[in-house]
């Protein structure tokens, strides 16, 4: 008899059905990159080129060049123009300017490498700039939260192949992180940690270090959706100390490597307790295989084909 289940997020209102016999083997997944028309010779990102992006806010260095850098982006999603302050001025209308900043962090020089492709070392000083972009940005009168978020891939939405990603800066605090911030309130203890307790031992453990713990999430939305939370409870990525960002950028490496093995398009995004509030800081990768279609925009639920424990086996490397 085939097993269909319906899965309830740990805390949110959200639910999944997880189909796992319309699942295929994981290579059956793979899918061959199409070639973008970017080369290193006219890519905005590469060195030598550093003229035709805006004006660079940092940059990392080694050996006098450098390894990381990031500047304003070119076609922005949100300006500093107009009014930050949302409106309610009548009964059906609610609204503001999309005001913000816009940023693009090159993860690194050379136009041929993935994030997979970069050492550990390498990751965690990333990780560093993300933590040093959310808290100078936060520091803006009115920044309600910094969204870093990274797409890899067509199917994630890419349009450049060079590496890279994304920092926003947004009036309002996101609705999928509101969401979970008034979810965790209704539990006398953090659900995330007490979560992480259970995940550690359960079929759904995909790696896990002195200071992570990534796991494949019950009610997983994605093909091979992949978690990866602190196991102390920690509400932001400023607050991570250099050992701390190794062990992050050490599960995100490996993470990373098993996607590029099958060549899945991913996004990932990091979510962190705003101000005053008390969020468990987590990342969550999701691979984008799997095209949402009439069912999940009908009913505003998802359909996963891969168990999240048969994704946790993929990553242990058990398929």
């Amino acid at each position: 008899m085939v097993k269909i289940e319906l899965r309830k997020d740990y805390i949110l209102d959200r639910w999944v059905i997880v189909a796992a016999h319309r699942s295929k083997r994981p290579n059956d997944f793979r899918q061959e990159k199409k070639i973008k028309s970017a080369t290193k010779g006219n890519c905005f990102f590469c060195p030598g080129n550093e003229n035709l992006t805006p004006k660079e806010i940092g940059r990392i260095e080694k050996k006098g060049k450098w390894i990381i850098r990031w500047f304003p982006n070119k076609f922005p999603a949100v300006s500093k123009e107009g009014n930050p302050e949302i409106r309610h001025d009548n009964k059906y209308f609610t609204y503001s300017n999309a005001y913000g900043m816009h940023e693009v962090i090159v993860e690194t020089p050379d136009h041929k490498k993935q994030l997979a492709d970069l050492s550990e070392e390498h990751i965690k000083q990333l990780l560093e700039v993300y933590a040093d972009r959310i808290r100078k940005l936060s520091k803006l009168p009115e920044t309600k939260y910094v969204l870093i978020f990274k797409n890899e891939g067509e199917e994630a939405g890419t349009s450049l192949i060079h590496s890279h990603t994304q920092v926003v800066t947004y009036n309002k605090i996101p609705k999928n992180v509101q969401d979970k911030i008034e979810a965790s309130k209704k539990y006398s203890n953090c659900p995330y940690c007490e979560i992480m307790e259970i995940e550690k031992n359960s079929h759904r453990r995909a790696f896990e270090n002195n200071n992570f713990l990534g796991f494949a999430p019950y009610a997983s939305r994605f093909n091979y959706e992949l978690w990866i939370l602190p196991k102390k409870h920690i509400k932001n990525i400023t607050d991570m100390d250099e050992t701390m960002l190794l062990d992050l950028a050490s599960i995100m490496k490996k993470v990373l490597v098993k996607l590029k093995e099958i060549n899945h398009s991913y996004n990932f995004f990091l979510h962190y307790s705003p101000e005053g509030e008390d969020l468990h800081f987590h990342i969550e990768i999701c691979p984008r295989k799997a095209i949402w279609a009439g069912f999940e925009l009908s009913s505003g639920e998802t359909i996963n084909s891969v168990s999240p424990e048969d994704a946790a086996k993929f990553y242990r490397g058990e398929e």
